[in-house]
């Protein structure tokens, strides 16, 4: 394990490994960096100003990623780079989040449940009429994308392309992403930022009660930032839940009696929700910087090291979650899990995320009770995200829509 490679398959996904990390201790030292997959650790970083975010010229990053930031950075929206809120802190971060805060908060995003609800049972209805549906294209990807578009106030023929440049963005979240993978994002954002420059442009003439226009009309934001976070606000808005909603329907499938459970008590579903993300959740891995020396669980980090906090280790501390890798959609203090991350850096959308899941999930099933995978879905190459990049399914019987 000394040579555990940052970003590799052996620190984000089996958990032998993560496991063999939890035994050396609550943040052991490895390949020049801190690992954690301590549940407490985890937290008490990503809620302490101590530490900050991790930026792409960061030393700790392999060589060649930096290299290749490095000669391809045009001002072009990733998500991975600063202005994106994402990988900025404060004050920056305090003033974009700012911005469109309200816009994702509890009220406004309450208010969202009832056209939700239709999309979802739109879609489900839609499921009937395909000989062999794949529930991540046909389903998991086709709502969150029709809502975050319509709180960014983007038309219903651009789907198809706002899936595009996130397929071909999420790897940019990667830390081993090779070279032609990387150069085939870096395309797609050319087309990102012209399409949001000119969206842009025409909210500055004409701005609408939509998320983007609170970023024109904010009046403290440059074009390049706008831009920047609008990318970010739509990727995150459906990147996150559609593999929330594929890792869902596939532990679902796999455990009948779990389904059994829900169907008999249906109040359990926004419980299970949190089961999921904590079990499977959407993002293994994230990393943090320390600002300046910091004493944490009885050991010295010193200032400018890398931290990469296990989010997986951590929703499986046995600490935490007793006999961790059970799915039990009952798990009391299953919401506890750091899956959307915490503090100022917690994931903005996700209340939508969980709101989107709590409606999603039931209502499918309920429709297709005896719904069942057709075959092993096919997952994302992807390490960092999890995810699946295919599931075709045998609806079986359906009950009647009402």
């Amino acid at each position: 394990m000394g040579n555990l490679a940052f970003g590799s398959d052996r620190l984000l996904g089996s958990s032998p490994y993560l496991e063999e990390i939890r035994r050396r201790g609550p943040i052991p030292r490895m390949s020049g960096v801190y690992i954690t997959t301590d549940y407490e650790v985890c937290r008490t970083i990503l809620r302490d100003r101590s530490f900050g975010v991790v930026t792409p010229n960061h030393p700790g990053l392999p060589k060649p990623i930096r290299w290749m930031l490095a000669k391809t950075d045009l001002g072009l929206p990733n998500l991975g780079e600063p202005p994106s809120m994402l990988v900025t802190d404060p004050p920056d971060h305090t003033r974009y989040r700012r911005t469109v805060g309200q816009a994702f908060g509890p009220k406004a995003i309450a208010t969202l449940e009832q056209r939700i609800a239709e999309v979802a049972d739109d879609l489900i209805d839609r499921l009937e009429s395909k000989p062999r549906p794949d529930l991540i294209s046909d389903f998991s990807a086709q709502m969150p994308v029709t809502i975050i578009a319509e709180m960014l106030g983007l038309p219903a023929d651009m789907h198809s392309t706002l899936l595009k440049w996130g397929d071909s963005g999420a790897p940019l979240l990667e830390r081993g992403l090779d070279w032609s993978t990387y150069r085939d994002a870096i395309e797609d954002l050319v087309e990102v930022k012209e399409y949001f420059d000119r969206h842009l442009d025409g909210l500055g003439d004409e701005p609408g009660n939509d998320v983007l226009s609170m970023l024109v009309t904010a009046g403290d934001m440059t074009r390049r930032e706008q831009v920047a976070n609008a990318a970010l606000l739509l990727d995150a808005g459906f990147l996150t839940t559609i593999n929330m909603l594929g890792n869902g329907i596939a532990l679902l499938a796999g455990n009948p009696d779990q389904l059994e459970q829900l169907a008999a008590q249906p109040w359990l579903w926004r419980n299970a929700v949190e089961e999921i993300l904590r079990y499977d959740g959407p993002v293994r891995m994230t990393g943090r910087v320390a600002n300046c020396d910091v004493d944490l669980d009885h050991q010295r980090i010193p200032s400018g090291s890398l931290v990469l906090l296990s989010l997986a280790g951590a929703n499986h501390d046995p600490a935490v979650f007793p006999d961790p890798h059970r799915f039990d959609v009952t798990r009391d203090n299953a919401a506890e899990h750091l899956s959307f991350g915490s503090g100022i850096h917690g994931c903005l959308g996700s209340r939508l995320a969980r709101l989107e899941g709590s409606i999603a999930l039931p209502a499918l099933f309920d429709r297709y009770p005896n719904l069942r995978l057709d075959g092993p879905p096919i997952p994302h190459p992807l390490r960092n995200l999890h995810a699946y990049r295919s599931m075709p399914v045998e609806l079986g019987v359906g009950r009647a829509a009402s």
